[in-house]
């Protein structure tokens, strides 16, 4: 499993979880290699297929939009991880930690998951 966090997903979040998942491939938008900041969501999606990411985001809005015209219009995504900001990092931080630890391999696949997952 491979992560991209979103860039309005503050910087803390990768060097926390590199911290408790140090064999973790952890992209953000903007790094070398990746959708440089600013890419339009639909591209990101594109991005995550064509590179094999789980997306981390906290767009809960039109996230679900865009995954709905991404499968629309025949394609696949590893998943998008929508994680709410308000809550306290620790529980996000582990939950994140428990999905990459514990998800099947395909488990997110072409579908959105929301942290905190209760």
């Amino acid at each position: 499993m491979n992560l991209l966090l979103d860039e309005h997903i503050p910087p803390f979040f990768r060097v926390q979880l590199r911290r408790r998942l140090p064999d973790l491939e952890i992209w953000e938008v903007g790094d070398v290699g990746a959708p440089p900041k600013g890419t339009l969501d639909p591209d990101i999606l594109i991005w995550c297929e064509e590179h094999d990411f789980l997306l981390v985001t906290n767009n809960r809005k039109s996230m679900p939009v865009h995954l709905a015209d991404h499968l629309a219009s025949g394609r696949h995504i590893p998943g998008i991880l929508t994680i709410d900001l308000s809550e306290p990092i620790g529980v996000l931080l582990q939950e994140l930690q428990d999905i990459v630890d514990l998800s099947f391999p395909d488990e997110y696949h072409d579908r959105i998951g929301y942290v905190p997952l209760s």
